[in-house]
C-alpha cells in the first residue's frame, strides 16, 4: 500500500489555502544548488514570465503604435488558457496580444528554445524582443541567460 499523507482538519474549521486553482503562482526569490554552486533565482524568471519585459511594452505601447508598430505580440511557451490569464494580470492590457506556444513549436522555428530539462522546466523560451516588418525581421534583441538588459520596449524604440 502506498503512503497517505493525512493534514489534520479540525470539526468546525474552515480549509485555508493561500493557493487555488486559476490562480497565479506568488513570485519570491528560491535558492537550489547547480554544479555544487549556491544559486538564488527569482521563482517567476524559472518560467520564463519577463515581471520587467511585459510591462515596459505595455506602458510603451502607445508610443510603440505612435512610431508605426500595428502589433504588439507576446509570445510564451504556456497554453492559452495560462496566457489569457497572464494577459488579465495586467489589466489594461488592450494594445498587447498574448500568445501561446504551448509545445515551443513556433519557439523553435526562430531558433530561441531555452533547454531547462536539467532544472525540471522542460524548453522554454530566451527572452527577446523583435522588430518585424513585411515578415522580415529589422531588430532583434536576444538575452542570454536570465538577463533583462536589451530587450525591453526602450531598445526597440531606438531601433525605429
Amino acid at each position: 500500500m502506498a503512503p497517505i499523507a493525512l493534514i489534520p482538519f479540525q470539526k468546525g474549521e474552515k480549509e485555508k489555502h493561500k493557493i487555488a486553482v486559476g490562480d497565479l503562482i506568488p513570485d519570491g526569490t528560491l535558492s537550489y544548488f547547480d554544479d555544487d554552486q549556491d544559486q538564488m533565482q527569482n521563482v517567476y524568471s524559472f518560467f520564463g514570465i519577463g515581471l520587467k519585459h511585459v510591462p515596459t511594452f505595455l506602458e510603451k505601447s502607445e508610443e510603440l503604435k505612435s512610431k508605426g508598430v500595428e502589433e504588439i505580440l507576446l509570445i510564451s511557451v504556456n497554453d492559452p488558457f495560462v496566457m489569457k490569464e497572464w494577459r488579465k494580470s495586467y489589466g489594461d492590457a488592450k494594445n498587447v496580444k498574448f500568445l501561446a506556444d504551448g509545445s515551443a513549436s513556433y519557439t523553435r522555428a526562430l531558433g530561441l528554445e531555452l533547454d531547462l530539462s536539467n532544472k525540471g522546466l522542460g524548453v522554454r523560451s530566451r527572452r527577446f524582443a523583435m522588430l518585424v516588418d513585411n515578415l522580415k525581421v529589422v531588430a532583434a534583441n536576444i538575452e542570454e541567460g536570465g538577463e533583462f538588459t536589451i530587450s525591453g520596449a526602450d531598445e526597440i524604440l531606438k531601433a525605429l
